[in-house]
């Protein structure tokens, strides 16, 4: 069989989800899965993003991260999503990207993805569930496998308990309220395993 194919997908305007997503992309080539870390284009305005020293801080020290394409997302058999949230749901840079692929989702490629999804904001009700929940539902439609942590590893409680993904809370940049680490990269392991299985019995059929 050939090695799983996975894209570690991430937005962050100040950091918390890159870091999640780099946790995820060193567990999951522990698995032996081929790994893509890939970032969502920014598309703020400048106005914006420079009345934040941390935003802009963070757009400067991970410029020369690839940035996620259409192509990214035919390759990987599975997509390991991790984005803060906006308003109780996704940012507009996420939901931008996922409008361009009506294509791939049109010709049947979104189909059988598996697909697991991590989150942050800057309140412990802030929204962390209702993002990843808002992720999941195009994911649906996309006809992706979904595959989330629940609470099948101990690290999951230390991490405030979100069966539906690993979230955190974050007051302010570079501050996490809980310890995310292990559950992220269990979250990452166990999505990888998922998509051997996966891939494994396409293969042999």
């Amino acid at each position: 069989m050939t090695n799983t194919k996975v894209a570690v997908i991430y937005y962050s305007s100040t950091g918390t989800n890159h870091k999640m997503a780099v946790w995820a992309a060193e567990a999951a080539k522990e698995t032996g899965a081929e790994v893509k870390l890939v970032k969502i284009p920014e598309s703020a305005p400048d106005s914006a993003i420079d009345s934040n020293p941390a935003w802009r801080a963070h757009v400067e020290a991970t410029k020369d991260v690839p940035e996620v394409t259409l192509s990214d997302l035919e390759w990987a058999d599975a997509y390991i999503f991790s984005i803060p949230t906006r308003f109780g749901n996704v940012p507009g840079q996420v939901k931008q990207f996922i409008d361009t692929a009506g294509g791939l989702w049109a010709q049947g490629k979104t189909v059988n993805k598996v697909v697991s999804a991590m989150s942050s904001a800057q309140n412990a009700h802030g929204g962390q569930e209702q993002t990843i929940l808002s992720l999941y539902t195009t994911m649906h439609h996309w006809g992706a496998i979904v595959v989330a942590p629940g609470y099948a590893d101990p690290s999951s409680y230390a991490a405030g308990g979100n069966p539906y993904g690993t979230s955190v809370t974050v007051p302010k940049p570079g501050e996490m309220n809980e310890d995310v680490e292990e559950a992220v990269k269990f979250q990452a392991k166990r999505t990888a395993t998922v998509a051997q299985w996966v891939k494994a019995g396409k293969e042999a059929n």
